[in-house]
C-alpha cells in the first residue's frame, strides 16, 4: 500500500500544524522562565524544579517531544510514498496524549487539545483515505525489518513495557486509592504543568506502544518501522529526563550505598537510554529487499519447441 501523493502533502501540512501548536507552547514557556536550563529541568519531572516552577510552566516531556515527531513524520510525508504507517503511528499518539486536555482546569489546555484533537484525527483520516494499491507487481512495497534487528528491537521494547507496568504497580501501593485514581484521569491531587497528562495516563500509553511496536517486530510487519522508531523515540526520552535526575542527585557515583529503590532508579535509566538508542539503531536500517516477481509469473517458462519439428510445425 502507497500513498498519493496529495494525501502525504495534507499529512505533512497537519504534521506541521501540530509542531507549531507545541513550538507556540515551548516558546511562552522559554519567555516566561528566560532560561532553556530551568524549562529543560522541568520537562525531566525533577520535584524540585517543578515546586519552584508551579503556574510558570505550562509544557511537559510531551511537548517537545511531540515537536520533534510531528517535524519528522511530516519529512517522511513528503520524502516516501510508504508513509501511511508514520501518519497514522503520529496521530494516534497525538491523540492519546491529548486526551485529558478535555477535562483539564485552564481554557489554554482545553483549546490545544480541541485543535490538537482535532488535527490527529485527521491525520489518521488522510493516511487512511489516500492509501492506495501497488500500480503494478513491479511497484515497491515497504520492506519488512531483517529477523534479528527485529526481534532484539521487540525484546527490548517488551522489557520496557514491563518495566513501565511495574514501576506503576510500587507506585500505587505506595499511595491512597485516590490520588493513585488522580495519577491515572488527572485531579486536583496532581500539580504538574497545565499541559501535561496525567502520569498514570502516559504510562499506560507508553505500554501500548512498546507492546503494539514489539508485536509488530516480532512478526516482522511492514509497519514495524513507524510505530518502532517512535517507541524508541518516547523509550530514549524518557530515559534520558529519568538519567538527568538520577545524575543530579549522584546516584550514579553512590550507587552502592544507594537503596534499593534508587538503584532500580539507575538501573531503568540507563537501560532506558541505551536501550531506546539500540531500537533506533536497529530499526533504521535498511529491510529485507522485496523480491522481484517471477518474469513468467509460477508457471515458468514456456516449453522449447521440439526438435526436430514434427511436419507441418
Amino acid at each position: 500500500m502507497t500513498v498519493t501523493r496529495p494525501a502525504r502533502l495534507t499529512g505533512a501540512a497537519v504534521c506541521a500544524a501540530l509542531a507549531l501548536i507545541a513550538a507556540v507552547w515551548i516558546l511562552e514557556d522559554l519567555a516566561a522562565l528566560g532560561s532553556p536550563a530551568d524549562l529543560a529541568w522541568s520537562w525531566t519531572g525533577d520535584p524540585g524544579s517543578q515546586y519552584f516552577l508551579r503556574g510558570r510552566v505550562a509544557t511537559s516531556l510531551a511537548d517537545p517531544l511531540l515537536l520533534v515527531v510531528s517535524v519528522a513524520t511530516a519529512v517522511a510525508a513528503l520524502r516516501s510514498r510508504h508513509a501511511a504507517s508514520a501518519l497514522v503511528a503520529t496521530g494516534a499518539v497525538t491523540l492519546a496524549l491529548r486526551l485529558p486536555g478535555l477535562w483539564a482546569p485552564g481554557s489554554g489546555a482545553l483549546v490545544t487539545a480541541l485543535l490538537d484533537l482535532a488535527l490527529a484525527v485527521g491525520l489518521v483520516a488522510t493516511a487512511a483515505a489516500g492509501r492506495r494499491r501497488a500500480d503494478g507487481p513491479h511497484e515497491q512495497l515497504p520492506t519488512r525489518p531483517r529477523t534479528g534487528p527485529a526481534v532484539t528491537a521487540g525484546v527490548l521494547l517488551l522489557i520496557g513495557a514491563v518495566g513501565v507496568v511495574l514501576w506503576e504497580a510500587d507506585t500505587a501501593v505506595q499511595l491512597p486509592p485516590e490520588i493513585t485514581v488522580d495519577r491515572f484521569l488527572g485531579g486536583r491531587s496532581l500539580m504538574g504543568p497545565a499541559l501535561a497528562p496525567p502520569p498514570g495516563w502516559v504510562a499506560v500509553i507508553l505500554v501500548a506502544l512498546y507492546g503494539t511496536a514489539a508485536a509488530s517486530a516480532f512478526a516482522r510487519a511492514r509497519h514495524t518501522r513507524a510505530f518502532g522508531l517512535l517507541a524508541g523515540a518516547f523509550l530514549t526520552t524518557t530515559g534520558l529526563a529519568l538519567l538527568a535526575r538520577v545524575l543530579r542527585f549522584e546516584l550514579i557515583e553512590h550507587f552502592a550505598e544507594a537503596r534499593t529503590i534508587e538503584q532500580m532508579y539507575v538501573l531503568t535509566a540507563v537501560f532506558g537510554v541505551l536501550g531506546g538508542l539500540t531500537v533506533l539503531a536497529l530499526l533504521a536500517g535498511r529491510g529485507v529487499p522485496v523480491a522481484a516477481p517471477a518474469p513468467y509469473g509460477s508457471y515458468g517458462p514456456p516449453p522449447a519447441p521440439p526438435y526436430p519439428p514434427p511436419p507441418g510445425w
